[in-house]
């Protein structure tokens, strides 16, 4: 993971960008991977990604100076449905402190 990209309207994590390819960071292809598809392995302290190698490797991408724009929708759910995920902005999520305020 190079990057992790948040949703300042919502504040949530919206996409994790990793890189691949590439030499001392020249050359690199980057990718924006919908959150929901990684999980966190608190075992080896890493993140997994449930989606294959080659699937990574057959998106285009971007480079680093040509980033999508992550406002605009229409990019976000070609995106997911890329990847086989329904987009962040049409699930609910729990905010832990917001229920912690509410003593849940």
């Amino acid at each position: 993971i190079s990057d992790i990209m948040l949703d300042v309207r919502s504040g949530r994590v919206a996409y994790a960008v990793l890189s691949e390819g590439g030499f001392l960071g020249m050359g690199s292809n980057l990718h924006a991977i919908p959150w929901s598809a990684l999980t966190l392995d608190t075992d080896e302290k890493v993140f997994r990604v449930d989606i294959t190698a080659q699937r990574i490797k057959d998106d285009p991408g971007f480079d680093k100076d040509h980033w999508p724009s992550m406002a605009d929708e229409t990019w976000g759910t070609q995106m997911h449905k890329y990847y086989n995920r329904d987009p962040y902005w049409t699930t609910t999520s729990v905010d832990p402190v917001a229920e912690r305020d509410r003593g849940l």
